[in-house]
């Protein structure tokens, strides 16, 4: 393998950076790794513990502290598996999550883990959109990516023709429907679509299928795009 380099969108490979994304990399997607680099601060159980699963599947280890700080731009990263990126299309007999132009990689990250912590592991993103494989995606997931089916489509119409029996909820702030009434009566396959960070969905969406609001107080224009994600995975997940 050559160099490592800074990640970018157009590599091969990225980084899962930190002990716990690294750790849950090695244990639900191994064949995935590349390499593991320490650094000489990296300590404790968690570390060990990844180091065994790296030399149980051959992972080559390096102590490459000054890789760590120069290819992910941070003092504090402590170890890293270099991984091969892989995409896998959503399942079309389950639900999806699908999210509109989301632009913020934290926001990325914590919608992929609470997806998966309601049992969701379907996800399609429309570009432009921020990276599922960039390395603050990964951590921001921790892990969550590896148990998941993550696909990016150029637009959402891409993605209606590929899944056109997936009843779509579109989640905007003057929703027609109530999200528990939404969930109460949903159809099966669905998807829960989301917009942009800043947008929302456009305006034109509501011609796609059922509109959803989550009611909120006055005290707040609207929610985190994660949060909302959250929030509806659970209710309609709660119903199932």
């Amino acid at each position: 393998m050559p160099a490592l380099q800074a990640y970018a969108a157009g590599l091969e490979y990225s980084y899962a950076a930190g002990v716990y994304p690294s750790l849950t990399l090695m244990e639900k997607a191994p064949q995935l790794a590349l390499r593991l680099l320490l650094s000489d601060k990296a300590s404790g159980g968690g570390v060990e513990k990844l180091r065994q699963l790296c030399a149980a599947h051959g992972v080559r280890e390096e102590m490459a502290p000054r890789a760590l700080s120069r290819i992910l731009g941070k003092e504090n990263v402590y170890a890293a598996v270099v991984f091969q990126k892989q995409a896998a299309p959503p399942d079309p007999a389950r639900p999806h999550i699908v999210l509109h132009h989301p632009m913020d990689e934290g926001n990325l990250g914590t919608i992929q883990r609470a997806m998966l912590g309601f049992g969701l592991k379907d996800l399609a993103v429309i570009r432009p959109a921020a990276d599922p494989f960039d390395p603050k995606t990964v951590r921001a997931a921790m892990g969550a990516l590896f148990s998941l089916n993550v696909w990016q489509y150029d637009d959402f119409e891409s993605y209606r023709a590929a899944y056109p029996a997936h009843a779509p909820y579109l989640f905007m702030l003057d929703g027609a429907v109530d999200l528990e009434r939404a969930a109460k009566t949903k159809q099966t396959p669905y998807a829960l679509v989301f917009g942009n960070e800043g947008a929302g969905l456009p305006p034109e969406f509501r011609a796609y299928g059922q509109t959803v609001k989550i009611r909120q107080s006055a005290d707040i224009d609207s929610l985190n795009l994660a949060v909302s994600a959250a929030v509806a995975a659970y209710t309609f997940t709660r119903e199932d």
